[in-house]
């Protein structure tokens, strides 16, 4: 937008024009996300989104880091739990279970872990359990 506003146009025209005529050309089309819905649309106000937003690209997350070991250890046994093979089962456990021995051996800030690393083959055993039932 590198052109003025002309005197005696009001701003909310001279602005309507300009979005009709990029309409117009198709600039909008070469957005990223253009024809998919807003992703929080639906979403209640919160006035806080964009430091949320900004925390989560930036990797970071609201729990303390012995909290959100718990949180991924419990996601962790979930998935595989729900893992297609025993194998990629093994593999998930394996990564959580050497995040939790690392955490063990130099205990994060925040409260205390509370974790042990995971008995793989108790957690088969269960997945295998719920598989035939």
């Amino acid at each position: 937008m590198t052109e003025r506003k002309p005197p005696g146009v009001s701003v909310e025209s001279f602005v309507d024009r300009q979005i009709r005529e990029a309409a117009d050309r198709g600039e909008f089309e070469k957005l990223p996300g253009y024809g998919k819905p807003l992703a929080s649309i639906d979403a209640p106000y919160d006035e806080l989104w964009w430091i949320k937003g900004k925390l989560h690209r930036e990797g970071f997350s609201p729990l303390p880091p012995s909290l959100a070991l718990r949180k991924e250890a419990e996601d962790a046994r979930e998935a595989a739990l729900a893992a297609p093979s025993e194998r990629r089962a093994r593999e998930i456990l394996a990564v959580v279970n050497e995040k939790i021995g690392a955490a063990l051996r130099r205990p994060p800030q925040g409260p205390p872990l509370g974790l042990t690393e995971f008995d793989v083959e108790a957690v088969l055993a269960e997945r295998r359990g719920s598989r035939t039932s």
